[in-house]
Formats: C-alpha cells, structure tokens, sequence
C-alpha cells in the first residue's frame, strides 16, 4: 500500500491531485490517508508523529511524505528504507525520527526528474512518481545508496507538544516507558498533570496523562479539550517530576 503522510489538509485540490498522480503510475495499489494535518510546515515535529503512526503498518508500505517548506529550494529528495518500509520526502528532518529508531537504514538521492515539475508541489510531481515506482516493486540498487543526514544531534524522543487531534488531546514526542509511571507532567512552569490509565479512570474535566495507542505520551481532559483547557499548543514543551508543590488541574 502507498501510505500518505501530509500537512496539506483535508480542504482544497492537493489530496486528489497527489491520488490521481498516484493512480496513474501504480494502477490499484491502495492509498491510505494516515495524517493529512501534520503540523504545518514543521518538519521536526512531524517527523516524531511520522515515527509513531507508522510504526504498525506491514512489510513493504510506502509512506509518501510531504511537510516541506523548502519546496523547490536546496533540500535533496530522498527515499528511505528503514527496516522493512519505505518512506519517499525531502530531506528536511521529516524522515529522521524513522531512522533513527529503525535497527537498519539504506538513503538514497532522487536524481529522476519528471517532464513536468512545479516548483512547489513535489508530492504530486516528483514524490509521488517515486511511491507509486516503489510500491509496484521497482526498488531502487543498494550499491547507489548515499551516508544519508547526520543523525547524532537528533535526539530519539522530545519533550514537546507535537499534534493536537480532532478531540483536543495533546500528542506528545515522548515515548512511553514504566520508569515515568507516577511521575507528573508539568508545563509552564507552574501547572502538572498526574498520571492515569485511560479516560474513565479520573472524573468528567479532569486532566492527566497516559501512555496512548502509538506508545507516544500523551496529555487529555476527560470528555474535554486539552488543548483549550490547559492551554497547549504544537510546540509546548513539558518535563517530567517527582514531586512538586506546583497546582495540579
């Protein structure tokens, strides 16, 4: 399956243009829409949500991935193999989460150019030709492969608000693990969370925190928004404590 990953949203001509685009270069292979609201022209958190949501899907998929803000400019486009999947996008950050947290890697430049290329709309023009060329089988030669970016900076999980979902959950770029269990989640300084299970285990209103389905950390208000009532925002950073004197909402 070709899966796409995308900030373009659900509004305008963008989605269909890059489905037919794919259509026409793979036939019936099926096209998943997984995030089409991907933080707008943030490659670095859009690659920590990127990560996480593709983590499950089988062998083989192709993710086409298109948060690019550098479109048309000196960015290199590039197809990634981690592991067993393939991810096709600019080399701006937004495939470095993947990697990072994949045991095995090969990179490789896209030198092929279309007859026609906008100089704004890769997905459709370049990126998609080459999801389409790999979901078909046609894979690139491992002996072509390049170093890839430098990786050593980038951290494998961040303290930061990535995404804020339909319901006003705030999707964190932590991943969970047992040693944060009964530790509190504190933001600006001054306000903290505790920890819960799942939703129904703290009353209507009440904020906490819990490990949600893609592993990642994630911030919630029973039968409310997270977002409106704490005040959190992609971007928002947190840390994690003990024990604190600080209000817990």
């Amino acid at each position: 399956m070709i899966v796409l990953f995308t900030d373009f949203g659900n509004e305008g001509p963008y989605l269909g243009q890059v489905e037919a685009k794919l259509y026409a270069e793979a036939g019936n292979v099926r096209v998943v829409q997984l995030v089409n609201n991907a933080p707008a022209g943030d490659p670095r958190l859009s690659s920590y949500l990127l990560a996480a949501t593709s983590a499950d899907f089988p062998a083989g998929s192709v993710f086409l991935c298109v948060v690019d803000p550098g479109v048309g400019g000196e960015r290199l486009p590039i197809v990634l193999k981690a592991d067993d999947k393939w991810y096709v996008g600019p080399d701006n950050g937004l495939l470095n989460s993947v990697a990072v947290q994949a045991e095995k890697v090969h990179w490789w430049i896209i030198h092929w150019k279309p007859e026609k290329l906008s100089a704004s709309f890769h997905g459709r023009d370049l990126f998609a030709p080459i999801a389409a060329q790999l979901a078909i089988g046609n894979h690139p030669d491992e002996n072509e492969c390049y170093p890839g970016p430098d990786l050593d900076s980038w951290p494998a999980d961040i303290a930061t608000i990535i995404y804020i979902d339909h319901y006003g959950n705030a999707i964190t770029g932590w991943r969970y693990t047992r040693d944060l269990d009964n530790k509190i989640l504190v933001w600006n300084r001054y306000h903290s969370i505790e920890q819960a299970h799942t939703f129904c285990d703290v009353e209507p209103g009440r904020a906490f925190w819990y490990c949600n389905s893609s592993g990642l950390i994630e911030v919630a208000v029973n039968q409310g928004r997270a977002d409106e009532k704490l005040g959190l925002a992609p971007g928002s950073g947190f840390r994690f404590q003990d024990r604190i004197s600080a209000t817990i909402v």
